[in-house]
């Protein structure tokens, strides 16, 4: 099937408390391990290219790879350009072809990111395509201890009503105690405050920085409205590992290292769907 929005499936996985994973991705090749885990699994997911990876030169290449291979999966796959940090960005993704953008206002002011996050949806709308924003900031794992842990940049609900009214956005990402990247110090997610943001408005809920949480943590948060959880960290890092160890042998092989980035990757995916209970949901 054709590549397709994944708002209709977040509100799936809200309704039914299970989340849809992103999963970042940053060549083609292992595009093809993330559809696989997909078709095996049943399963419905996004693959993310974050901001400065669709500025890279020739990224369309990647673009088109995932428009092909996502046409011949038969589960529900969106390309969404994560973390835009422009309006202009946001658009060019939407001619690109892309089925999902997420506008990333969330370092300026609270009146400016919302009325960026209006024209990006606007537009975006208008093509059929869905929006992500943040209010609140998700900050740094490795600042997590100076920052996520004393509540810096936690999201207010009653901003994140007035921003979702006005706004008309699909998806919206919160600061909870989440951060980008590995975190320096045990990371906890205020359930608390997640519940009260999804009490006052009724759109599917992001978690961005889910590599290195707890498992009982993600259930928590998905049983509480998360709808969708985003994987970068964990799997650029465990492909490194696997990669490193098929190297370091006694015949080291590019083709065993390649091996080991397509076998870590498919492994990764699976265990993520299976642990969100997006499996068997396409």
């Amino acid at each position: 099937m054709p590549l397709t929005s994944i708002i209709p499936s977040l509100h799936k996985a809200r309704a039914g408390a299970y989340a849809v994973p992103q999963f970042e991705i940053f060549e083609p090749s292992g595009c093809e391990d993330v559809i696989r885990a997909l078709e095996e699994k049943r399963a419905p997911a996004m693959l993310g290219v974050f901001s400065k990876w669709f500025d890279k030169p020739h990224s369309h290449a990647l673009h088109a790879a995932v428009r092909e291979l996502g046409a011949r999966a038969g589960v529900p796959v969106s390309l969404i350009l994560d973390h835009g940090s422009s309006v202009e960005q946001c658009l060019r993704a939407i001619d690109a072809g892309y089925t999902d953008v997420m506008y990333d206002g969330s370092t300026l002011p609270f009146e400016e990111n919302l009325e960026h996050t209006r024209r990006v949806v606007e537009a975006a709308h208008r093509a059929g395509v869905g929006v992500e924003a943040e209010l609140g900031h998700v900050g740094s794992g490795a600042d997590y201890q100076a920052y996520g842990a004393q509540r810096k940049g936690f999201t207010d609900p009653a901003h994140a009503a007035q921003f979702a009214s006005e706004t008309g956005v699909d998806v919206l990402a919160i600061a909870i105690g989440n951060a980008h990247g590995a975190y320096a110090g045990d990371p906890l997610l205020d359930c608390a405050l997640l519940e009260e943001i999804a009490r006052r408005i009724p759109i599917p809920l992001s978690l961005h920085g889910g590599s290195g949480l707890p498992e009982q943590q993600f259930r928590q948060a998905i049983t509480r409205g998360i709808a969708k959880v985003n994987i970068a960290t964990d799997l650029v890092r465990s492909i490194a590992e696997a990669m490193a160890g098929a190297a370091h042998t006694a015949q080291p092989s590019f083709f065993k290292m390649f091996d080991a980035l397509h076998d870590t990757m498919h492994a990764k995916c699976c265990h993520y769907l299976d642990l969100f209970g997006t499996s068997g949901r396409a």
